[in-house]
């Protein structure tokens, strides 16, 4: 198994888990929490294959990563309402999905030759979209538009840290491990200590 499919495979079953865990809070079905939890752990790279032009996608040239959302989705159905706070566990276990899959995008691009700027919007794309869809799909505010916290930004961090390592012709392997640690301190700490990006705030009316 090459690093960037165990990088693909840990950030489907976490993401999974965080897919079943908003399925729970919406009191939906098992079918219900299987197809929130696919989404959530598949739809980031499924949208990055197809921009990628990546042939197969690669829940559909392995399967197994569709059976390991699946599971996820049904442990998390029996087992979901022994959290004490539901929303906390979601919001840290994304905390450590985001990175990981950040950094499978990273290592896929690189993997196919592409340039930084490919490179970083692939990760961004890999870690933070199934996610939205998840929180859009269930009507929730997506935690990548909330404000008071570092979540997109931390995703082009890491994947900017991963591009920078490959210019000073670092292994991919610690250019990946750069990227995911770098995404995870910002996403943390964005949670630990509200660290966040400047908001807009608009002058009042003038009479």
């Amino acid at each position: 198994m090459t690093l960037v499919s165990l990088l693909d495979y840990a950030s489907v079953l976490i993401f999974a888990i965080t897919g079943a865990l908003v399925a729970s809070r919406a009191q939906l079905d098992l079918v219900g929490f299987a197809f929130i939890a696919c989404l959530t752990a598949l739809g980031g790279g499924t949208i990055r294959d197809l921009l990628l032009d990546r042939n197969p996608i690669f829940w559909i040239a392995n399967p197994t990563y569709l059976a390991v959302a699946v599971s996820a989705a049904f442990v998390i159905f029996f087992t979901a309402h022994l959290l004490e706070s539901r929303l906390r566990a979601l919001i840290w276990l994304d905390s450590f999905a985001l990175p990981v899959a950040v950094a499978a995008g990273v290592g896929v691009a690189l993997g196919l030759g592409h340039s930084a700027v490919i490179v970083m919007l692939m990760g961004m794309i890999t870690g933070c979209m199934g996610g939205l869809m998840r929180d859009v799909v269930v009507g929730e505010v997506p935690l990548v538009l909330k404000q008071s916290e570092l979540y997109v930004t931390a995703a082009f961090a890491g994947a900017a840290t991963a591009c920078i390592a490959k210019m000073y012709l670092l292994e991919t392997p610690v250019a990946l491990l750069a990227c995911a640690l770098v995404t995870w301190v910002l996403r943390a700490g964005s949670l630990m200590f509200g660290w966040h990006l400047p908001v807009y705030k608009s002058s009042p009316p003038k009479n």
